[in-house]
C-alpha cells in the first residue's frame, strides 16, 4: 500500500535530515575560512579575506573576495593575498600578498585588476592601514633595529645572515623566544610610507616589538582622521617577559617623538580615532601583570587629555570596538555565557545596550558611511563564520557570502545545547552539550568532555577549527564543554578565582558538569572520556592524579610540573600572576597544584600530545608526562608534532590529529 501524500510530505524533512552525513574532520578541512569584512566608502561592497586549506601544499592559502552590501554573487579578486583596506576615494583596494614568496603591499582595483606591488621592502611588509588622505601607509616590518627603515642598511644584514652557517642562539635578556618562534636579531616595527614620494618613516625605533604579541582584537595602532598622527600600542615594561604594560603612544605619521597618553599600569592595546577627531579610545586593563584582567573601553578627549572610562559598570571583557560614523557612539562587543553580542554605548557614558544579538557570536563591525547598515559576522557551534548585514538600529541578520553552504548542506550539523549545574561553593556553572547526528533518545552514548585553555578563555558558541565538537559529535559522542571557574562571560570575580587555585575549585565544578552529565538517560556513565589542551591539559594531567571516573584521557599541550614549566615558559607573567610570584617566590603553591606530584596515581588510559615548536607550554611538559605513565605501565601514547606549536595548524597535521584522538577514545569507549 502507497503512503498517502500527507505522509510523505510530513516525512520528508525527518528524511533529508537522515540522509545527511555525520559531520568529520575531512569535512572540517573542506571549509573556507572567511573573515576581515572590510566597506566599501560608498557602502556598496564588502571586501573580505578566505582562507582555504590546501593539503597538497599543507598550509592554509589566504585570497581576497568582494560581495555586494545589497547580497549578490561573490567574487574572487585575488590570491596568495589577505588583510584587504579599502583606499579613502574606494577606488584601490591595498592588500597584503605573499607572491614570490614575500610579504609585500599591493594594491588593485576593485575588480581585481591592474594589481601593483607597493612595498619592495627587504624586511618585507604586512598589516597595511592607509591615511585618510590617501597619501600615507603604516605597515609592520621585520627591522633590525640599529638600521629603522634604512632598507639597503637592513639588506646588507639579511644578505650577512644567509651566508652565516651557525644557527646558535646567543641571548642576554628574557622573551628571547616567543610562542613559536626565537627572537632572533630584528624587531617588529610601524613604518610609515608616503605614498607620494615613497618616503620611509621607523615610527618605532628601538629594541621594542611594536606592535605588542597579540592573539586577536583590534589592530595596535591607527591613523587620526586628519592623517597628521599614527597612535599605537607598545610594552613599557623594563622587562618585558614579566609585564603587561603595554602603554598608548602618539607620533605623527611623518616620524617625531612619541608620547605617551595612557596612564593605566596593565595592558592599553586597541587605540581608535572618533571620525571627528576629538577623541581616542582604547581598550585597558588595570591591574599590572594580569592578562586576563577585565578589558575596559577608555575615552580620552584629546584636546583637554582628559581621560573616563566608559565601561566600568559593564562587568565583562570588551572584546573590541568600532566608531560609529558621527562620533557619538561606540559599538563594541562582549563576551556573555557563551555568547556575543553587539552592543552600543554613548561617549557621554550611561549604560550599553545591545544592537545585534542573538544565540551566536557576533564580531568585526563596520558601518556604512551613513550609519544606517552595519555589516559584520556571525558563527555559532553548527555554523562557521559567514559576514552578515543588518540596519544599524536593530533588525534581523542576512547572510552575504554562502561560501560554504554546499559543502555544510551535506552533513548534519547539531545545535549547541546548554545547562547548568551547582559547583564550588554553590556557584552555577554553565556547559554547552552537543548531541551525536541522528541522535536516539533511547540509546546510551559515550561522552567526551572536552576542558577548554586559557585558563581564562571560554566555550562558546563558535564555530571551532582546532576543537572541533561537530567532528567529534559526528564520531557517535555526546559532547560536553564545562565553562568552569576561570571562564570568561560570567563576571570578573568569576574569572579571578582560578587565581593561585589551579585543581582547586575548577576541578570540582568540572566533577560536578561530569555527574550532571553521567545521570543523563541517554548518557553511558561507563564510557566517557576527557580531553583538553592547554590549561585544558593540565586539567587532563590533575585529573589523572585525582580520579578514575575515565575511561580515557587525551592531554595536549598540558601543564605537567608546573615549577618546571614556570621557570621555561617565556610569557613570565602568566605564571607569576596565576601561582603568585615565581616558584622560588611561592614554592608551597606551586607544589600543591601540580600533577606531577601525583604521579603514583595515574591509572586512566592517556594519550598525549604535543608539538616541538611549542614554547607557552614547552613539549618537555609532556615528555615529562608520558615518561610518567609509561614508568607507571598506565596505557599510553605520544603524539609528537616536530613542525608544530601550542597549536596544530597544518592541514595535514590536524587529519593525524583528529585521526589519533578519536581513535584513542573510541579504543576504550566503543
Amino acid at each position: 500500500m502507497r503512503n498517502p501524500a500527507w505522509l510523505v510530505l510530513a516525512l520528508a524533512p525527518t528524511l533529508l535530515f537522515a540522509q545527511k552525513q555525520p559531520f568529520n574532520v575531512d569535512a572540517l578541512l573542506q571549509i573556507q575560512r572567511i573573515g576581515d569584512p572590510q566597506i566599501s566608502p560608498d557602502g556598496k561592497t564588502v571586501v573580505f579575506s578566505v582562507g582555504t586549506p590546501d593539503l597538497d601544499a599543507n598550509k592554509i592559502v589566504n585570497s581576497v573576495w568582494t560581495v555586494p552590501t545589497a547580497g549578490g554573487a561573490r567574487r574572487k579578486l585575488a590570491d596568495q593575498a589577505e588583510r584587504p583596506r579599502w583606499s579613502p576615494d574606494g577606488k584601490r583596494l591595498y592588500y597584503t600578498g605573499t607572491e614570490g614568496g614575500a610579504s609585500q603591499i599591493w594594491s588593485m582595483n576593485p575588480d581585481g585588476s591592474d594589481r601593483r606591488q607597493i612595498t619592495h621592502l627587504s624586511t618585507e611588509a604586512s598589516g597595511e592601514i592607509v591615511s585618510p588622505d590617501g597619501r600615507y601607509l603604516v605597515v609592520t616590518s621585520d627591522v633590525y633595529p640599529d638600521c629603522g627603515a634604512d632598507d639597503a642598511c637592513n639588506k646588507r644584514k639579511i644578505d650577512a645572515a644567509k651566508q652565516n652557517k651557525t644557527q646558535a642562539h646567543l641571548v642576554s635578556t628574557l622573551l628571547f623566544r616567543h610562542w613559536k618562534a626565537w627572537q632572533g636579531d630584528t624587531r617588529s616595527h610601524l613604518v610609515s610610507i608616503s605614498l607620494i614620494d615613497g618616503k620611509t618613516v621607523d615610527l618605532t625605533p628601538g629594541d621594542r616589538v611594536t606592535p605588542p604579541f597579540s592573539l586577536g582584537g583590534p589592530d595596535d595602532y591607527a591613523i587620526s582622521p586628519d592623517s597628521a598622527e599614527v597612535a599605537f600600542s607598545r610594552n613599557a615594561d623594563p622587562n618585558p617577559a614579566t609585564g603587561t604594560n603595554n602603554e598608548i603612544y602618539v607620533e605623527p605619521i611623518s616620524g617625531g617623538t612619541p608620547a605617551k597618553v595612557s596612564t593605566s599600569p596593565g595592558a592599553d592595546n586597541s587605540p581608535a580615532y572618533s571620525p571627528d577627531g576629538k577623541y581616542l579610545a582604547w581598550r585597558s586593563q588595570t591591574r599590572a601583570g594580569y592578562e586576563a584582567d577585565k578589558w575596559r573601553i577608555v575615552l580620552m578627549d584629546r584636546a583637554t587629555k582628559q581621560l573616563n572610562v566608559l565601561t566600568e559598570g559593564l562587568d565583562r571583557q570588551v572584546e573590541g570596538f568600532i566608531w560609529s560614523p558621527d562620533s557619538r557612539n561606540l559599538v563594541f562587543t562582549a563576551i556573555d555565557r557563551g555568547l556575543q553580542a553587539i552592543q552600543l554605548i554613548p561617549v557621554t557614558g550611561g549604560g550599553s545596550r545591545p544592537i545585534i544579538s542573538g544565540q551566536a557570536v557576533y564580531d568585526d563591525m563596520q558601518f556604512n558611511a551613513d550609519g544606517k547598515t552595519i555589516v559584520f559576522t556571525r558563527q555559532t557551534g553548527s555554523s562557521p563564520i559567514e559576514i552578515c548585514r543588518a540596519m544599524s538600529n536593530g533588525g534581523e541578520a542576512v547572510p552575504l557570502t554562502h561560501l560554504n553552504d554546499d559543502l555544510l548542506n551535506k552533513y548534519q550539523l547539531t545545535d549547541f545545547e546548554d545547562f547548568w549545574v551547582s559547583g564550588a561553593d554553590g556557584v552555577q556553572i554553565q556547559s554547552f552539550l552537543l548531541k551525536p547526528p541522528n541522535f536516539d533518545a533511547t540509546r546510551k552514548y559515550p561522552v567526551i568532555v572536552m576542558i577548554h585553555g586559557g585558563p581564562q578563555s571560554e566555550w562558546a558558541n563558535m564555530w571551532h577549527y582546532r576543537w572541533n565538537a561537530q567532528t567529534f559529535a559526528g564520531a557517535g559522542y555526546v559532547v560536553v564543554m564545562p565553562n568552569p571557574r576561570g571562564s570568561v562571560g560570567y563576571g570578573q570575580k568569576f574569572t579571578d578565582d582560578i587565581n593561585q587555585d589551579w585543581g582547586g575549585k575548577p576541578y570540582t565544578d568540572i566533577m560536578a558538569v561530569t555527574d550532571y552529565t553521567a545521570k543523563l538517560p541517554y548518557v553511558d556513565p561507563d564510557r566517557m572520556a576527557a580531553a583538553g589542551g592547554s590549561y585544558g591539559g593540565y586539567m587532563i594531567d590533575w585529573i589523572l592524579g585525582h580520579t578514575t571516573r575515565f575511561k580515557a584521557l587525551i592531554s595536549h599541550a598540558g601543564v605537567y610540573d608546573t615549577r618546571a614549566e614556570a621557570e621555561s615558559t617565556e610569557e613570565l607573567w602568566f605564571p607569576m600572576w596565576d601561582f603568585g610570584g615565581m616558584p622560588v617566590d611561592n614554592p608551597e603553591t606551586y607544589d600543591k597544584w601540580s600533577p606531577s606530584y601525583f604521579a603514583k596515581e595515574f591509572r586512566t588510559p592517556t594519550l598525549v600530545i604535543a608539538g616541538e615548536l611549542d614554547y607557552r607550554v614547552p613539549y618537555t611538559q609532556s615528555l615529562q608526562l608520558f615518561t610518567a605513565l609509561q614508568l607507571a605501565k598506565v596505557p599510553s601514547q605520544l603524539l609528537d608534532f616536530p613542525d608544530e606549536g601550542h597549536w596544530v595548524g597544518k592541514p595535514q597535521n590536524a587529519i593525524l590529529w583528529y585521526k589519533t584522538f578519536l581513535d584513542w577514545i573510541g579504543s576504550w569507549t566503543k
